[in-house]
């Protein structure tokens, strides 16, 4: 099965226009208190030229209901993305996608059909516990993030299996602006390796 690939904390038009050109399976663009922040407008702005077919994810933190609502009714997302405590309490929208994000620790009995596991704080670079994870990818789709850059990427993979992975800061040149190049070398590292593991 391929690889699934998300670039995740979106902010510039030079930035998607590399996602594209890469050829992921998803892109993510922040909602939460972050350096990659970008208002609902905003991600409309930069989502302009995005195929229909490739998903747009709203990534949150423990976020109020206005501020789904708001994203929903301006931006309107494929999919949700927070923490999966989050979602016991929103009202989500009819129409979008949830993906529950869990960041190690205890889990859950009952898994959801695909998830996000994610280092203890996002976009921080902080690597996620990969044996944790290796364990879980077993039981469901696991997106694997945190910490994840073209150099162990390969690692990661070959360790977890992932069903899919998620960088943001690991394809960055600074602070929330990310880096056409390194997205390019990334996703080719985790293709390859995604090749040789199956």
């Amino acid at each position: 099965m391929k690889l699934w690939i998300k670039i995740c904390g979106l902010t510039t038009d030079e930035g998607v226009a590399a996602a594209l050109a890469a050829d992921v399976d998803a892109i993510g663009f922040v909602f939460a208190s972050s350096k990659r922040r970008v208002t609902p407008a905003q991600a409309v702005q930069l989502t302009r030229d995005v195929p229909s077919h490739l998903p747009r994810v709203a990534v949150m933190l423990h976020p109020e209901q206005s501020l789904v609502d708001e994203v929903w009714r301006i931006f309107r997302p494929d999919v949700l993305q927070t923490d999966a405590q989050d979602l016991e309490t929103l009202k989500i929208p009819a129409g979008i996608t949830v993906l529950p994000v869990l960041r190690g620790g205890a889990v859950p009995d009952v898994l959801p059909a695909r998830l996000l596991f994610e280092g203890p704080v996002s976009g921080t670079g902080i690597t996620a516990d990969w044996t944790q994870a290796a364990n879980l990818s077993t039981r469901t789709q696991l997106i694997l993030a945190g910490g994840l850059n073209a150099a162990n990427v390969a690692a990661a993979i070959r360790e977890v299996r992932p069903f899919g992975i998620d960088v943001s800061s690991g394809v960055e040149r600074g602070p929330g602006i990310k880096d056409p190049a390194r997205i390019h070398e990334f996703v080719q590292a985790a293709r390859n390796a995604a090749g040789t593991a199956e």
